[in-house]
């Protein structure tokens, strides 16, 4: 079938699904395979359900009345849809990626932007080869500005979605130690995500920066089309630091900011959304209102009161550099309820994941950096941590969760500040429960 007559029936539709539990009556029901389902031997059930028609790769499931269309591979059609239906719009898409901060950094460049723009951002983290086209397929004529987050953890993923995306805009957070099981190492991560500087700058589009990080300002020292932030480069728009005691404030121009987001690490997070809210034209006051009405969710970096327990809890994901990032900002950082003074600090820490060849290294390097900080408990859960080898009294190791389970209530984690941080598939919200 051609794409443009499959993106006339799109248009038709109610929308694209990809789950039959979601099926939404009229939607166009794509059906992707995976290593442990195949969507085409659901395709009956969706047309049940009220799907307008289903997109199928499995001839076997092909039914000759027009409601199922046969294609070679439905996630290429998938892709190719969404690509079509980005030019189609015509509208203009900001792209970002990097190893940390991305979500946070687009929820805040959306909230900044939606003051002046009618605005579709990626949804959660749907930052992969699949997430990325379903959130283009969910931009419409009404929207004026797309927003879509990018995730990789293997080289040429980040080129591939920017070909799908074809973005005007983009911004890389940060170049850390995140998938390095993927990338191979460090100088795999730089390259990897730097394929959107490379997209941006061989299609003449624009580039946003923190014109402070030294690596992103070797990469585009010589590219033009650039509009960054700075504190100490006059060439850039002027963010100063203030303070983040556990909450940044920042100076814009002349005028204060104080937000709800914990960690200096934060801070170029908040100032991205801020420089590219100012290139579109969006007013200081409505940039100030929308940084400070912004409240973390999902488990990133949320404080949450409980049973007299001050509790950061930062549980959607880990890695080396943002692990690193989060322990020195919890064991500085001043408590935000009040009389908390002989509150202790117990920092809580799940596993890492994919980092390869890397992991026995990194996890005993967070365990020692974590012995040295002023931090009076430090609990280790997963079979990583259960590797390393410190001496101090402060740590206590868990080879599982189960096995935090039952010896919790001994631990005496009551009436304190703690951290809760580990990789998304340790769960490590599950301390909520036993707090």
């Amino acid at each position: 079938m051609k794409i443009e007559t499959l993106h006339n029936l799109f248009l038709k539709s109610t929308g694209v699904c990809t789950d039959t539990r979601k099926i939404t009556k009229g939607c166009l029901f794509i059906a992707l395979k995976g290593a442990n389902f195949n969507g085409n031997v659901f395709a009956q059930e969706a047309l049940n359900q009220g799907a307008y028609k289903v997109l199928i790769d499995d001839e076997k499931e092909h039914k000759n009345t027009g409601e199922t269309i046969l294609c070679k591979n439905t996630l290429t059609e998938l892709q190719r849809l969404a690509s079509y239906h980005r030019t189609y719009l015509d509208l203009p898409i900001i792209a970002l990626t990097g190893s940390n901060g991305k979500t946070t950094t687009k929820e805040l460049i959306n909230s900044v932007l939606k003051q002046k723009y009618k605005t579709t951002a990626t949804v959660g983290n749907l930052n992969n080869h699949i997430g990325v086209p379903l959130t283009l397929l969910s931009m419409t004529k009404e929207t004026e500005m797309g927003i879509v987050e990018m995730g990789a953890n293997h080289l040429r993923e980040i080129a591939n979605l920017c070909e799908i995306a074809k973005p005007n805009y983009g911004y890389i957070t940060n170049f850390g130690k995140a998938h390095l099981e993927g990338f191979g190492s460090i100088e795999g991560v730089v390259k990897g995500k730097s394929e959107m500087y490379a997209y941006l700058i061989e299609n003449k589009q624009h580039v946003f920066l923190n014109a402070d990080d030294p690596l992103q300002n070797k990469i585009l020292s010589t590219y033009i089309k650039k509009y960054g932030f700075s504190q100490v480069d006059k060439n850039y728009y002027k963010i100063k630091f203030i303070k983040a005691d556990p909450f940044v404030k920042l100076k814009i121009e002349d005028t204060d900011v104080e937000t709800q987001l914990i960690g200096a690490y934060n801070f170029s997070n908040i100032s991205a959304a801020a420089i590219i809210g100012k290139y579109f034209n969006v007013s200081l006051w409505d940039i100030k209102y929308a940084i400070e009405n912004y409240k973390p969710t999902n488990n990133r970096s949320q404080i949450i009161i409980k049973n007299n327990n001050e509790i950061t809890l930062d549980a959607y994901n880990a890695n080396p550099s943002s692990m690193e990032a989060a322990l020195k900002t919890f064991s500085s950082n001043k408590l935000t309820s009040n009389n908390t003074s002989e509150k202790r600090k117990v920092a809580i820490l799940g596993d890492m994941f994919e980092l390869g060849s890397e992991a026995k290294k990194e996890h005993q390097h967070i365990a020692d950096l974590a012995a040295e900080l002023a931090i009076d408990k430090i609990i280790l859960v997963g079979e990583n941590f259960s590797t390393i080898k410190n001496e101090s009294k402060k740590i206590i190791i868990f080879s599982s969760f189960q096995k935090l389970l039952e010896a919790f209530s001994s631990l005496g984690v009551k009436e304190a500040s703690v951290l809760i941080k580990g990789s998304r598939g340790m769960a490590l919200e599950r301390v909520l429960d036993l707090l």
